[in-house]
């Protein structure tokens, strides 16, 4: 072979070969999830859940565990749980919950936190089947989050880099309601808010069971406020708005 053919077949391999790693890199959709999802974000912004009246209004309270803070760092998603609500009732029998692969090794911190193992990832589902399933479960509904700018930023970070779409769901932060009684409100570990509420905790970081004890902290505060007189989220939002 010559110096001009070997250069034009490691040209053409290189090619070849740059092809196929970013092919694999490639986001998964389909027509269908394209077109649910543009519904989706369609119906968020015809919805108006900031004048629904509080005993009736519908939310997702969900929670993540990851293994780091830093999603832009490559910190990932290792599970999702969430239950939904209406007013300050848990729909006990409307939850979702699943690991999501991932074959970057769990750091050993991560892994005794959550009692969740690299065997265990290797066999759970691709995280875009994971993200479509939960996208699926919460339609347009608002969500609610213990600490939510973890939530937020790791979803906004997956939907972006598997689904190449916004994440524009409304989330809300459980301490929304909580300012209206301790209007003075350092941040606390979900464990020690519930236990200051009396509710018990249990399983602490598994994502199911925080969602669960997130979701009865909302109920708590929710009913607090309709007592003080609240009757939508918009009320809360124009009293917080006078206290910054």
């Amino acid at each position: 072979m010559g110096m001009n053919d070997m250069i034009r077949f490691v040209r053409q391999m290189s090619g070849q070969l740059g092809s196929s790693i970013y092919a694999g890199m490639q986001p998964q959709s389909n027509p269908q999830q394209i077109s649910f999802l543009r519904q989706l974000q369609k119906e968020m912004k015809e919805k108006n859940s900031l004048d629904c009246p509080m005993e009736v209004l519908p939310v997702t309270v969900f929670d993540l565990e990851t293994t780091g803070f830093n999603p832009e760092k490559g910190d990932k998603i290792i599970s999702i749980g969430a239950v939904k609500m209406l007013g300050s009732r848990i729909i006990e029998n409307e939850v979702f919950y699943s690991l999501v692969k991932t074959d970057t090794p769990i750091p050993k911190e991560a892994s005794k936190l959550t009692n969740i193992s690299d065997e265990q990832l290797k066999t759970a589902p691709e995280a875009p089947e994971v993200l479509m399933q939960f996208f699926r479960f919460i339609g347009s509904s608002v969500l609610v989050a213990h600490h939510a700018k973890h939530e937020q930023a790791f979803m906004m970070k997956i939907s972006n880099d598997l689904l190449r779409t916004k994440f524009e769901h409304r989330v809300i932060d459980t301490s929304f309601l909580i300012r209206l009684c301790q209007p003075v409100l350092h941040p606390l570990p979900l464990e020690q808010i519930c236990s200051e509420c009396g509710i018990e905790v249990n399983n602490r970081h598994h994502a199911l069971a925080d969602a669960k004890m997130a979701a009865k902290l909302w109920s708590f505060y929710l009913e607090k406020a309709q007592e003080k007189g609240y009757k939508n989220l918009r009320e809360v939002y124009e009293y917080l708005s006078l206290l910054r």
